[in-house]
């Protein structure tokens, strides 16, 4: 991460006690959040998280500016097309951003904004939405309880499900079936 903010060494860092920063205070605000709500965090979540935090403040002590440059593109479809795989995989294959972005080539952070560019969501945005939309095709397909279903896609507790699930739809699960059945 030094190497893409110009190179920083431990002998050129600058000295920012009190430097105040709006976005990694947000970011910080946002981890302390949810562990205080006892949220169970998916690793991607916290990987691309704790990337984000240590970016910003390795720039603020290199002084370099946290604006990143634009992105020029996304991956390319092959390297897109192994990216979702994994993400879309049930086995035990490593889907930590670490193995994403080296299979990309790239480093995590630069992964990730590629990502984005190429789906419109984050590698963990994404992954969440196609479990949800893979509970709303199992909440109208099967009878299968809520909690199964919860537990068949990885959720920590029928609570975690439900709370994500209304998130995306605005209904509980249960509700949204009754709805799909209609």
């Amino acid at each position: 991460m030094a190497g893409e903010l110009g190179g920083a060494t431990s002998t050129n860092l600058l000295e920012r006690t009190a430097h105040h920063d709006p976005i990694t205070s947000r970011l910080l605000l946002t981890a302390a959040g949810a562990m205080d709500r006892n949220v169970s965090l998916d690793t991607l979540f916290r990987q691309q998280l704790m990337d984000l935090v240590a970016r910003r403040l390795l720039a603020a002590h290199v002084g370099v500016p946290t604006t990143s440059q634009p992105t020029l593109g996304g991956l390319s479809p092959m390297v897109l097309r192994r990216a979702i795989e994994r993400l879309r995989s049930d086995s035990d294959a490593d889907v930590s951003l670490a193995a994403l972005a080296s299979d990309a080539g790239l480093s995590r952070f630069h992964f990730c904004r590629a990502f984005k560019e190429s789906t419109g969501l984050s590698p963990h945005a994404w992954r969440r939405h196609q479990r949800l939309e893979e509970a709303k095709n199992m909440l109208r397909d099967t009878d299968a309880s809520v909690l199964s279903i919860a537990v068949a896609l990885g959720y920590s507790s029928q609570t975690a499900f439900g709370a994500a699930f209304r998130k995306l739809t605005g209904e509980t699960p249960s509700t949204w079936r009754r709805h799909a059945r209609s």
